[in-house]
């Protein structure tokens, strides 16, 4: 689900809201009502976990322990 935050202009209230298609008008604040509301940029959450993923199941050899040893070694 499209989920985005926007931020009021005028009280700068910042809120999520689910917006179901992109080419809808921004909604008003959910604190003052204006409509003077931005959609502000937001970073997905996205995470990788559980089996079936290249880093813990299709990995061989060397590439395996290729993050570790980069991480121990202080780079």
């Amino acid at each position: 689900m499209p989920i985005f935050d926007f931020e009021c202009r005028k009280c700068g209230n910042e809120f999520e809201k689910l917006v179901l298609k992109i080419s809808a008008p921004a909604p008003e604040c959910s604190a003052c009502k204006s409509a003077e509301v931005v959609k502000k940029i937001s970073a997905p959450g996205f995470r990788l976990s559980g089996s079936g993923w290249y880093e813990t199941d299709f990995k061989t050899g060397k590439k395996k322990n290729l993050a570790n040893s980069q991480d121990s070694s202080g780079n």
